[in-house]
């Protein structure tokens, strides 16, 4: 088997079904999906962040401090919290992570700096990514089949920032569901955050495809509810086993074919 290969299947797609079902909707993951970040160097990004926020703080007049302290202060409380939130299976929001850290050194600020101090700490991150050259188009086409489009991401990161990014990327206004596990109290592959999905789109779940790159997120948590699972071939997944039943694709523009095709076999 070549490095980075995926184990099981080397064609770019295949559709393996035991009932073939109409799709109606298309469900996306967000991270390594819809939009590429790959293999991140954190550490760099974390500081890159922490130096714009600090400087937009202390333009602000706020009391920060000196940058060691407050660059630590974020770090350790971040890492904390996502800690416990891998120990309860529960994701937090970061918005209010940051306006609880920071109110305990007397930093005053109106909502919307807020958001806008959370988007300056993940905009280093949305510089870092990436999208398909091709993916308007592909949403595009997808949206000319008759095709609901949604959003469920595990996440953290407000949805603020997420949409901002996406509406610079101008994908934004392709979905009418945009979901982040940060907003319930379970995340994916819990089965109750595709049954929420399912209700705010407005179709049975045998007629939703998810398209995700995580298996044990994605593809297992989208088989055991019922819906159609599609995986994106990723960083994330090489060299890991595939449940059966998986079609594979290498790129989103290989979606409105496979989905037109499956639609007419099912009619």
């Amino acid at each position: 088997m070549g490095r980075g290969s995926i184990r099981r299947r080397p064609a770019a797609v295949e559709v393996v079904q035991v009932a073939q079902k109409k799709i109606n909707a298309v469900l996306f993951d967000l991270g390594d999906t819809l939009i590429n970040f790959g293999k991140l160097n954190t550490t760099r990004l974390f500081l890159q962040s922490a130096r714009h926020t600090y400087q937009y703080l202390k333009d602000k007049g706020q009391p920060v401090g000196g940058f060691r302290s407050y660059c630590f202060r974020n770090l350790f409380f971040l890492r904390l919290r996502y800690l416990w939130s891998k120990i309860s299976g529960r994701d937090f929001n970061a918005l209010e992570l940051l306006k609880k850290v920071n109110a305990k050194y007397n930093l005053e600020l109106a909502d919307g700096q807020w958001e806008e101090l959370a988007w300056l700490w993940y905009e280093p991150l949305s510089r870092a990514s990436e999208i398909e050259p091709k993916l308007k188009e592909t949403l595009s086409q997808l949206k000319q089949l008759g095709l609901k489009l949604g959003i469920v991401s595990n996440t953290f990161v407000p949805g603020t920032s997420l949409e901002n990014h996406m509406s610079q990327l101008g994908i934004l206004d392709f979905f009418s569901v945009k979901m982040y596990s940060y907003q319930f109290g379970f995340r994916k592959p819990d089965q109750r955050i595709f049954k929420e999905a399912a209700e705010k789109v407005g179709e049975m779940n045998e007629n939703i495809a998810f398209v995700g790159d995580r298996i044990d997120k994605d593809i297992k948590g989208a088989v055991k509810i019922g819906m159609q699972p599609i995986l994106k071939q990723a960083h994330t997944n090489r060299g890991k086993k595939i449940p059966d039943g998986v079609r594979i694709i290498r790129h989103l523009d290989e979606l409105p074919a496979l989905i037109e095709k499956n639609n007419v076999a099912a009619v």
